[in-house]
């Protein structure tokens, strides 16, 4: 059973306006270039492997994270596409007159944006990763995108993304799975808080 941490970038500005940033390549800033530093990662797992989405938020905040390490960009680790709904504010989509954004997410792992991807079709991207991350052997840290743990973390649970998760996963939290000799994931430990109490937003 091979140890697989999933973090989520720290906040770019996009995320403090609640907009979908999907592929859209926005940097992290100052602002969360500071979140990141104020983390801590359990010291047991700072031998693991480093792997990071390449879009600029992901793989800034595993530099500041690991700044002595090699960091692998894999592109199966990208955020999923929200296609026309990138820069947009879900809220707002909900509102919109005639609009079927909530048709729309009623489809749980088939929902897609327009031009956009489904949560299915993230999982099935990830698929061959987690199994090369088993096969390897070896732990793994991924610095990823919060649909992209939600693939992961439906994977685990059999959770079809329809309504409320069974589990909350919080923001400023790693998440460990353990993947089987085939690189299916189980549930590890969820919401491990990564940021000291004293600087916890």
């Amino acid at each position: 059973m091979i140890p697989l941490v999933a973090i989520r970038h720290a906040p770019t500005e996009w995320n403090r306006e609640k907009r979908l940033q999907g592929r859209t390549d926005i940097p992290l800033g100052p602002a969360g270039e500071a979140v990141a530093r104020n983390w801590v990662l359990p010291a047991d797992w700072r031998g693991y492997r480093v792997v990071s989405s390449p879009l600029r938020r992901a793989r800034r905040t595993a530099e500041i994270l690991f700044p002595d390490r090699e960091i692998v960009t894999d592109e199966r680790l990208l955020e999923i596409a929200f296609g026309d709904w990138e820069g947009k504010v879900l809220s707002e989509l909900r509102d919109l007159p005639g609009g079927d954004a909530k048709a729309r997410e009623s489809l749980g792992l088939d929902f897609t944006a327009p031009g956009g991807e489904t949560p299915r079709a993230v999982q099935e991207r990830l698929r061959p990763l987690l199994a090369e991350i088993a096969t390897a052997r070896q732990p793994t840290i991924a610095v990823a995108h919060k649909a992209v743990i939600r693939a992961i973390f439906s994977m685990a649970t059999g959770w079809q993304m329809l309504g409320k998760p069974p589990v909350k996963l919080k923001d400023a939290t790693a998440h460990l799975f353990v993947l089987d000799e085939a690189g299916h994931p189980s549930i590890g430990r969820l919401n491990v808080a990564l940021a000291p109490e004293s600087v916890k937003s």
